[in-house]
């Protein structure tokens, strides 16, 4: 019991990322029927948003601290921060050690402004056009954000710690009266799992109960009926997309901890995401949230070592499969639209 608890809470965070991403693509797919590859970049330039936020607050000025010497009995040399210099040791401390929660104010605006630059500079002219241009191009895009961030942070992972507060692990199993230390789960891990039920509680509220909502989902059922009431439905299916450009950057910054930015992260999630997107239907918000949540635990368990060690590899192809299962039995996804990629 203990094994199949730690599993379903090592699938959670996974499941969390794929989840809030294959909304964000499930999102501009509805909205502007656009199949966006460079969403996936949205993610990893979230994540860097923190990476960048972290050394924004580092930055230091050299003094010599007379308290110290090294082995000639010289005074050290020692970089002090300037935020703690401006705020003291332990306001300043505080606020580098929680530099990724502080990031997410800096990938709001970040993604809005990449949202509206991809989406007026970019897919708007491909709206028309037939799905394998648009992958071509949003990929190529998705390539040419990962160049660039290579060049100015190079190809190595960027470690980018939480705050010291989560930085232990909380003992479930001792809380639900099992053996203390049986099932241990790290405190990062919880809060990224609760963030993203925050994050798609609140897509769905907005659209659900919000009068611009309202019109984005009639919009995604009847676009021409919509612009024919007077609506500038294409303003706000632009909105839209800097809305899921957001939904993939916070995704992305809060991620950070857990995985290393580095350049390519934004493509490894990008392939198993829209395998998450097509499992849950083409179109289908709740499709693609369930997917993401039920294929990371399914990749979680398929990881076992006994699993592994029975079906080496399993654990590689074990999303493909179900992809594959779902689309035999069920061809527009789980909670597929009639009609949605279909022509």
């Amino acid at each position: 019991m203990d094994a199949l608890l730690l599993q379903v809470l090592n699938g959670l965070d996974k499941g969390s990322a794929y989840a809030l991403i294959a909304l964000g693509l499930t999102l501009i797919f509805g909205t502007l029927g656009v199949v966006n590859f460079a969403h996936g970049a949205l993610f990893m330039l979230g994540a860097f948003c923190a990476v960048t936020m972290q050394r924004i607050l580092t930055l230091s000025y050299e003094v010599v601290d007379e308290t110290r010497t090294d082995f000639l009995g010289n005074p050290l040399k020692v970089d002090v921060p300037y935020v703690q210099s401006w705020f003291g040791d332990s306001v300043g401390g505080g606020i580098i050690d929680w530099a990724v929660p502080i990031s997410l104010l800096m990938a709001v605006p970040v993604m809005i402004f990449v949202g509206f630059a991809m989406e007026r500079g970019l897919i708007k002219h491909f709206y028309k056009r037939p799905h394998a241009d648009q992958i071509l191009v949003t990929f190529g895009l998705a390539i040419v954000l990962q160049e660039i961030i290579k060049y100015f942070y190079g190809a190595n992972p960027i470690p980018t710690p939480a705050p010291d507060a989560f930085a232990g692990s909380f003992d479930f199993g001792a809380m639900l009266g099992m053996q203390a230390g049986s099932i241990i789960y790290p405190y990062w891990r919880l809060v990224y799992f609760f963030f993203a039920l925050a994050i798609i509680g609140g897509v769905f509220a907005f659209l659900q109960f919000t009068t611009f909502g309202m019109v984005v989902r009639a919009g995604m059922a009847d676009r021409e009926t919509v612009g024919l009431l007077g609506i500038d439905i294409d303003r706000r299916f632009t909105i839209m997309f800097a809305i899921a450009a957001v939904v993939a950057g916070l995704a992305g910054v809060m991620y950070a901890p857990i995985n290393s930015p580095n350049y390519h992260m934004g493509m490894d999630f990008l392939v198993l995401s829209f395998v998450v997107v097509v499992v849950g239907g083409m179109g289908s918000l709740p499709g693609a949230v369930a997917a993401g949540f039920v294929l990371g635990i399914l990749e979680s368990f398929a990881s076992m070592a006994e699993v592994v060690a029975f079906l080496p590899g399993i654990n590689q192809i074990i999303i493909y499969l179900v992809a594959i299962i779902i689309l035999l039995t069920r061809p527009r996804g789980l909670m597929g639209r009639k009609g949605v990629m279909e022509d």
